[in-house]
């Protein structure tokens, strides 16, 4: 019966953590914990409550917590290592982040792939790459973009991102391939035309330019980035206009 108690207390506290009602999930979590000390879940989400709110230190206890319960608790691994970046403790932060990486890779060799997964992982490597470019090394960021995007190929602003760089680095050549096959692959996705538009417009070539963003017109006829580099183009030939 305590079993089916606790399951109840624990099915409760998700439904309020999902409406973010983090008061009542917080109490029924508390519950549940204070009647089962192991219960792996009810920590999980004790400890993204304590983050939501900012009480980063209970939040990293919390979070501790799971992985001596579960040392192969993924979510709980991922969660921390973010919390160590964002307070600066970037060596805590590799070390947990690649110790969760490893075992999914694993897992993946084992015929185990976790979509669910993937994706946070890839969060994780497109916030390095992020990290990167705002410092200038591109080369890093370019390795950390391409990992997010092989982890979640879905993403199709990383795409973008990897274009950016290139272009920063002074490869065009690359930003335009990498930009091609991603209009090839995704006809409608319009940001890979504007980008294409404004890398086309960087390189002196208007005419083409201007014939990506009338394509966007076409399709979308009030986009409001290509309406104002259409009007840009034209208006200003003195503009610069950077991808």
């Amino acid at each position: 019966m305590e079993n089916v108690k606790l399951s109840d207390l624990l099915k409760k506290a998700k439904e309020a953590f999902q409406k973010n009602d983090l008061k009542t999930a917080s109490l029924l979590l508390n519950e549940v914990i204070e009647q089962n000390p192991q219960a792996t879940e009810a920590f999980f989400y004790l400890a993204n409550v304590f983050h939501i709110r900012g009480e980063l230190g209970k939040a990293i206890k919390a979070f501790q917590r799971v992985l001596e319960l579960d040392p192969h608790h993924t979510d709980a691994a991922i969660s921390l290592s973010v919390i160590y970046n964002d307070i600066g403790k970037y060596e805590e932060a590799k070390a947990i982040f690649e110790r969760a990486n490893n075992h999914v890779k694993n897992n993946q060799h084992q015929g185990i792939s976790d979509p669910h997964l993937n994706r946070k992982f890839s969060l994780k490597h497109y916030e390095l790459a992020e990290m990167y470019v705002s410092y200038g090394r591109a080369d890093e960021a370019l390795f950390e973009y391409n990992k997010a995007a092989t982890l979640d190929p879905e993403n199709l602003e990383i795409r973008i991102k990897i274009a950016k760089t290139y272009t920063k680095k002074g490869f065009t050549s690359k930003a335009f391939d990498e930009l091609k096959r991603l209009k090839n692959e995704q006809p409608g996705y319009m940001p890979a035309r504007i980008a294409m538009g404004l890398l086309f417009y960087g390189n002196g070539n208007i005419i083409e330019a201007q014939a990506e963003w009338q394509n966007v017109l076409s399709r979308e006829p009030n986009h409001p980035e290509a309406l104002m580099y259409i009007q840009l183009s034209r208006s200003a030939t003195e503009t610069t206009v950077s991808l």
